[in-house]
């Protein structure tokens, strides 16, 4: 088990089946940091609450939508142009280093707010990913959330 949470979503992301759940969570909403966040909480054994899923969203939204996602958008943009453009590919990859160091801050800062969580204490972990899936991703992908959920436990 990883004891960081950028361990942890470093390994878990790499392993087969993991990238593509987390994908197709996100194109229906779900924010991947916090889904990482909620996987790593759950195989640490963390008490789900109310206040502590909302603390996690309040922390991660305004990080998301302002410095995320605004790089992502760059960098999906300039995909097709970049396959012509050797210059804009350099560009493209120097903005993809920016979203990841952009995603490992904002998972520093979800561990930050998570470490005096005591660890074991959890009757039912697994409602940490449901509990930081907007609905509709969940509803509509289930079977993506288990993948993911899957791939975190044999982490």
């Amino acid at each position: 088990m990883c004891a960081d949470l950028w361990s942890f979503a470093l390994s878990t992301y790499a392993r087969p089946g993991c990238e593509a759940a987390c994908l197709r969570l996100q194109k229906h909403g779900a924010d991947v940091c916090l889904l990482l966040c909620g996987a790593w909480l759950e195989q640490r054994a963390v008490a789900v609450t109310n206040e502590r899923l909302q603390a996690l969203k309040q922390l991660a939204r305004p990080w998301q939508t302002q410095v995320i996602e605004p790089l992502r958008r760059v960098r999906t943009q300039w995909r097709g142009m970049a396959q012509q453009d050797e210059d804009l590919a350099g560009l493209r990859e120097r903005v993809k280093a920016l979203e990841l160091d952009a995603e490992r801050q904002l998972l520093t800062r979800l561990e930050a707010l998570a470490q005096t969580w005591p660890a074991g204490d959890a009757i039912d972990q697994r409602l940490w990913l449901e509990g930081l899936t907007p609905e509709d991703a969940a509803n509509l992908d289930h079977d993506a959330l288990q993948q993911l959920r899957v791939v975190a436990t044999s982490t």
